[in-house]
């Protein structure tokens, strides 16, 4: 934990921007944040930066077919969060950067969606491995900053946007707290989802005989992250977030 003071559950702000690697990443980080949020009102929207192209441990697989099926998926999953929209930039999945061009491609969300809050991931949590990750956590924050600005981008005929708060999922510095014990079944519903990500993500093989019981064990773990907290989060069934408010 950090000197900064713990804080819990932010007013249900109008509009929120989640922002993942790849679909099902903002399941994984703030389905549940979003899911209560959507129920009070607000309005919420998703953004994910690549295709999926390469989330198989299928060598057969096509990757336009796979990439076709996961925004299926992410579809049938912002439902269940009650989602307004998802926004797609489609980069290559494996392939994300940070430079200008995906700046602005995200930028132009941002200042398009005009939300209150922006969850992202954390890019400093250490010992990360997957590049997209790194990559897309930068880029959501050089982008916050871009939007903010009027001389980044004016070709975009968008009017500047400052979000109020960003809240990173994933941090290796938890200093907020929303408490979901309300919305953890529509996060795991929204995860389960992705199905194309069972087998290689969620361990869950339909061909096995233990398919029921390791889908359970999914759900199990799910619930476990939600109260890994401890104390640090009263005992309650949380997702935790780095809080920035200096935006």
């Amino acid at each position: 934990m950090t000197d900064h003071p713990t804080t819990f559950d932010l007013a249900a702000p109008a509009r929120a921007l989640a922002i993942g690697a790849h679909p099902d990443d903002i399941e994984f980080g703030c389905g549940a944040t979003l899911a209560k949020w959507s129920a009070q009102g607000c309005e919420v929207h998703l953004l994910v930066l690549t295709d999926g192209s390469k989330g198989t441990w299928d060598p057969t697989a096509d990757p336009a077919v796979l990439a076709a099926q996961r925004a299926e998926e992410q579809e049938a999953a912002a439902q269940v969060l009650g989602a307004a929209r998802v926004h797609h930039t489609g980069f290559a999945d494996g392939e994300l950067g940070h430079g200008p061009a995906e700046r602005a491609a995200v930028c132009a969300v941002i200042r398009a969606v005009r939300a209150d809050v922006v969850l992202a991931h954390d890019p400093w949590k250490r010992y990360r491995l997957h590049p997209d990750h790194r990559h897309a956590g930068l880029l959501a924050l050089d982008a916050v900053v871009a939007a903010r600005d009027p001389h980044f981008f004016p070709e975009q005929g968008l009017t500047p946007h400052r979000p109020e708060t960003l809240l990173l999922f994933e941090a290796e510095v938890v200093d907020h707290f929303e408490t979901v014990a309300a919305t953890l079944d529509a996060k795991v519903d929204a995860l389960l989802a992705h199905r194309s990500q069972w087998r290689s993500t969620m361990g869950i093989d339909l061909e096995s005989p233990d398919a029921p019981a390791q889908r359970a064990a999914f759900v199990d773990r799910i619930r476990s992250v939600a109260g890994s907290f401890g104390a640090d989060a009263r005992g309650a069934a949380v997702e935790g977030f780095k809080r920035i408010d200096e935006v």
